[in-house]
């Protein structure tokens, strides 16, 4: 990535706001947060928060694809919970997608709300090697 790349995918949902869904900075790529909301109806998927989480992954692994990079390059990630007692469920599927590389640095913070009434927001930081 050279200077400053603005990153777009159909294969995740599109902006609900005046935002991108990555920009590339150098050998940075900052992801946008990505609520569980399935890119081809933009609503939040059923099935409660493993549901989401699950979506939420795959958006954002659409998100980093689009920009030829994997979780495997993340280095940093921060995670979003409107309940904490979401926490167990949110890190086993979150853990999946660094199944064989070092996890990333991470937070996890409780908050009053999400967009679209999501229960769950995960953004990211990746690095091009």
């Amino acid at each position: 990535m050279s200077d400053r790349q603005t990153i777009s995918t159909t294969a995740a949902p599109a902006a609900i706001g005046p935002y991108s869904q990555a920009v590339g900075a150098g050998p940075y790529l900052f992801a946008s947060g990505q609520i569980g909301l399935d890119p081809a109806t933009a609503h939040l998927v059923d099935g409660g928060i493993d549901a989401q989480t699950r979506q939420v992954v795959a958006n954002l692994s659409a998100v980093l694809d689009a920009a030829g990079l994997s979780f495997a390059d993340v280095v940093k990630t921060t995670i979003f919970l409107i309940d904490m007692n979401d926490f167990g469920a949110v890190n086993a599927i979150y853990a999946e997608s660094f199944e064989g590389a070092p996890p990333p640095a991470r937070s996890t913070v409780t908050v009053a709300a999400l967009p679209r009434g999501a229960r769950v927001e995960i953004d990211a930081i990746a690095l091009r090697a």
